[in-house]
């Protein structure tokens, strides 16, 4: 390979579900120069690329005109010759009805070189999912994967698409991908040529998706019944008798938050912790942010606490980011957590506190109640009159803990190290979540920058579901009706407070 030839890497996405893309195929996507993605990948497998990459959208809507797959071949020959590393991304396994077999023969025909690398395919994902092994001992010894798009050109002249004969008569489970518009037309030539009309049968939309349904009947039944739940692709079809297996070990449905839809409105770098816990419990997270996090460490103040970061009695830290920023201001001045040796530490909850842990500290001081009236009820046990105080926070910080501080008697620093500032969600999110059935707020900003991102109304019929009496009290006086509040003011308190309202 010139210096002057890139590669192209032919990537398998897997079905959906992020965690189940590869690791091989996470490398690819934060080394590509370009990414060539077709309509089913998923956002969060594009997060990863470098924001110099360059993404080309290439996928294929039903019912649409889409680019056309000779010029697809021709944007990873062209892409490559410039040098380039070029990643074909794609939904499932690259050679599992994704052309990819195609692909690569015209890049081998050109001398561009490249690799494959295989993805999990939807065949086996989405019916795992939902409790259907495609083989089992008892009831299947082979799976057989088939397109069920017919083809135009046969169907125009009245040919068959599929050989159903031979399909009819496969001894093992059939999956049939693609195929939701042609169920009916495959379940009565199956039927025809022989399948039992009675033999189990399933079609899953959106597998391994949290939005992931499936209907199941008898062969002779099971188009109707798609048709009556409005199944829709992308959706595949699995016939056979561990289609009846469904019944017993179905796992995905029966997580306590399955097909619950959680709008999540912090922060974009905090937003991961708890979409990920509610993903797990099967909801639907919709991340919304209505805040950003915007650091204020180049200020004088900020400078000067650093500084005497060693003078300080006491330092009270109002926040999980409160805590990173502070030991992002100290590394600029060559500090690390040494410089705290001989100062208690005050943390506001668990979140803050866990922060601290991730630097090797322990608070000194930890409320029972996550909120600055504990904290500041907590410091009254300590004697402060006279000893500096450094009080590390947001710039849109509540007076209570300065005021009880001043009122202990100590010698107060209050340094803003961040503000939150309003986000703009952008508009197919915002689109997303006028359907929800939660809307999380962790902050009283999160309720005033949601609110005006969307216009002052929230999703119909959505619970609110606060972390605690603060952030409850700016929904009240924005006129909002709290549902849910969190015992324990933290976000692992917000999960619990959500699963006990859903199971209600």
């Amino acid at each position: 390979m010139s210096a002057a030839t890139g590669i192209v890497y032919l990537v398998g996405a897997g079905p959906g579900d992020p965690g189940l893309m590869t690791v091989r195929s996470l490398e690819l996507i934060v080394a590509a120069d370009v990414i060539v993605h077709d309509r089913l990948i998923p956002a969060e497998a594009l997060a990863p690329a470098r924001p110099d990459a360059e993404l080309l959208y290439v996928g294929k809507e039903p019912g649409t005109a889409s680019v056309p797959q000779n010029r697809i071949e021709e944007l990873l020959i062209e892409r490559a010759r410039e040098g380039k590393i070029v990643v074909r991304l794609k939904g499932g396994d690259p050679f599992v009805f994704g052309r990819g077999g195609e692909e690569a023969e015209a890049l081998a025909a050109a001398g561009v070189p490249f690799e494959v690398v295989p993805g999990i395919t939807a065949g086996v994902a989405a019916p795992a999912f939902a409790g259907i092994p495609v083989t089992h001992r008892d009831d299947a010894s082979g799976v057989a994967f088939v397109t069920g798009h017919l083809d135009p050109a046969k169907a125009a002249a009245g040919e068959a698409s599929l050989d159903y004969p031979a399909l009819a008569a496969f001894p093992g489970t059939l999956v049939f991908y693609m195929g939701v518009k042609a169920l009916p037309q495959i379940a009565e030539r199956l039927i025809a040529e022989g399948r039992d009309p009675a033999e189990p049968a399933a079609v899953i939309e959106r597998g391994t998706l949290p939005g992931q349904r499936t209907v199941t009947a008898g062969l002779a039944e099971i188009a109707a019944e798609a048709s009556r739940a409005e199944i829709k692709p992308p959706a595949l079809t699995v016939v056979g008798p561990v289609a009846a297996r469904r019944e017993q070990i179905a796992w995905l449905e029966r997580r306590p938050l399955h097909g619950v839809t959680v709008v999540v409105t912090r922060a974009r770098a905090q937003a991961s912790e708890l979409s990920r816990r509610l993903a797990a419990l099967g909801a639907d997270p919709i991340e919304l942010p209505a805040i950003r996090i915007e650091p204020r460490l180049e200020t004088p103040e900020v400078r000067q606490a650093v500084e005497g970061i060693r003078s300080y009695a006491l330092v009270c830290l109002t926040s999980a980011n409160a805590v990173r920023l502070l030991f992002e201001a100290m590394a600029g001045q060559g500090l690390d957590a040494r410089a705290l040796a001989g100062a208690q530490l005050a943390a506001i909850g668990p979140g803050t506190a866990a922060a601290l842990a991730e630097f090797g500290l322990l608070a000194d001081l930890l409320p029972e109640r996550m909120v600055a009236e504990s904290l500041a009820e907590a410091l009254e046990e300590i004697d402060l009159k006279g000893k500096p105080v450094l009080l590390a926070r947001a710039a849109e910080g509540r007076e209570v803990l300065p005021d009880a501080l001043r009122r202990l008697g100590a010698e107060l620093d209050v340094v803003a190290l961040y503000e939150t500032v309003p986000e703009t969600p952008e508009p197919e999110t915002i689109e997303r979540a006028r359907a929800a059935d939660y809307v999380t707020f962790t902050s009283g900003s999160t309720v005033r920058n949601l609110l005006d991102a969307l216009g002052g109304e929230l999703p119909p019929g959505a619970r609110i579901a606060s972390i605690g009496p603060v952030t409850s009290g700016a929904a009240l006086e924005a006129g909002l009706e709290v549902h849910v509040e969190a015992t324990q003011h933290d976000i692992g308190g917000l999960v619990e407070a959500l699963l006990a309202d859903a199971a209600g």
